[in-house]
């Protein structure tokens, strides 16, 4: 990859020397995420220690009230051994659910496993750029399914634990861009280690979303309780989409001193463009075959390389399209808009000037075949019911 940079310094210790009105990690918006961030992970520290607390409280009095009710039962009072009994089955009752309200542990990646020798160009290239970010390699990478690249991070024991980090490429989007381009999403992933997920950071980050889980598991399961968690966790999950939007903002900028922010607008303008193609393009007219066939003729992971190099059409003007797309719900829901974030980059609404090769053929061609085959199967699995629901309607018209 010719088009990466020297060890970056400006995401790291050290400052970066550029102009005035270069979007940098030193900037106060950025300063404002770090506070940002530890405040909230201070905050989700604390309640789950008074969570853990209020278990353990919780035993106690179980064990103390069935000390009491056996004593009653000595004594040969059964008022006395009923009522004492009677408060630790409640109080046992509402232990067990706020042991399953605070009891979930991170989500585990999904998708298929990359080792490094299915791969070698791969994470040769991603070697590079965690050493431009002077971060370790990331040695657990996955293939997934969806139009999207994440880093995922969970404790080895589910919650506690040394911190694994995961790094999830979706297939879709691997068909989207080409080898540089997908250099520019491995730099903004890892500008999330670097700068926001390392050290303490990864477990202030881990802390946050299990406070996170607690109190989506506690709206599920104390309804009657839903208004006053509302009013106690508003600003919480305020400060949380805040901090995530920051989040974003910052790893593009790190990542744009790594690839160069033409690269780096040019990658989220495509990605955008993509999107948008396989949502309102690709996917809706492999479900219309439901009206005329029991099962699917295409297998549209098989078909979605081709899909994309053959139906995709690169516009001169890209602005109304991505305009509408955002507008319906394009954009990811914890991310700003790609405007917001081109803005942010001081670069143009400007798509690459000619399709290129894609990531995918570039990096993972003996793998395709193999990979498609697993989506393609998994696809057919959640979508035959209603599928065959379409064509068992259409037939009865």
């Amino acid at each position: 990859m010719g088009r990466l940079r020297g060890p970056l310094s400006s995401c790291g210790s050290r400052d970066l020397s550029g102009s005035a009105g270069d979007v940098t990690p030193q900037s106060r918006v950025f300063d404002l995420r770090s506070r940002l961030a530890r405040r909230l992970g201070l905050l989700s520290t604390g309640c789950l220690l008074l969570l853990i607390a209020a278990l353990l409280g919780m035993l106690a009095t179980v064990f103390v009230a069935m000390g009491h009710s056996w004593e009653g039962v000595l004594k040969g009072d059964p008022t006395r051994a009923g009522l004492w009994s009677l408060l630790a089955v409640t109080v046992a009752l509402s232990m067990v659910r706020l042991v399953g309200v605070v009891c979930h542990t991170s989500p585990l990646p999904q998708g298929i496993r990359l080792p490094r020798q299915a791969a070698e160009d791969f994470y040769r290239l991603m070697d590079d750029i965690a050493a431009s970010f002077g971060i370790p390699p990331v040695q657990h990478v996955w293939i997934s399914c969806d139009m999207n690249a994440v880093v995922l991070q969970r404790p080895a024991w589910g919650w506690i634990g040394p911190i694994r980090t995961h790094l999830l490429i979706g297939l879709p989007l691997a068909h989207s861009v080409s080898a540089a381009q997908l250099a520019a999403v491995l730099a903004h992933e890892f500008a999330h280690l670097a700068r926001q997920r390392s050290g303490l950071g990864a477990q202030a980050a881990h802390l946050r979303a299990w406070w996170a889980r607690v109190l989506d598991e506690a709206f599920e399961n104390f309804p009657w309780a839903a208004d006053w968690l509302e009013r106690r966790a508003h600003r919480f999950y305020r400060d949380m989409l805040r901090l995530a939007r920051l989040e974003e903002f910052e790893a593009d900028a790190c990542a744009a001193q790594v690839v160069g922010r033409a690269l780096m607008g040019e990658t989220l303008v495509e990605i955008g463009l993509k999107a948008r193609f396989l949502e309102q393009d690709y996917w809706p007219k492999v479900m219309a075959q439901s009206m005329q066939f029991p099962s699917p003729s295409i297998r549209p992971y098989r078909e979605m390389g081709l899909g994309v190099a053959a139906g995709f059409l690169r516009r001169e003007s890209v602005a109304e399209d991505l305009s509408h797309y955002e507008a319906g719900g394009g954009s990811l829901p914890l991310h700003p808009t790609l405007h917001e974030r081109l803005r942010a980059l001081g670069t143009p609404l400007r798509a690459a000037a000619e399709d290129q090769p894609s990531a995918a053929g570039h990096y993972f061609a003996p793998l395709l075949p193999t990979l498609a085959w697993a989506f393609d199967r998994a696809w057919w699995e959640d979508a035959r019911e209603d599928w065959q629901q379409r064509y068992l309607d259409t037939r009865d018209d």
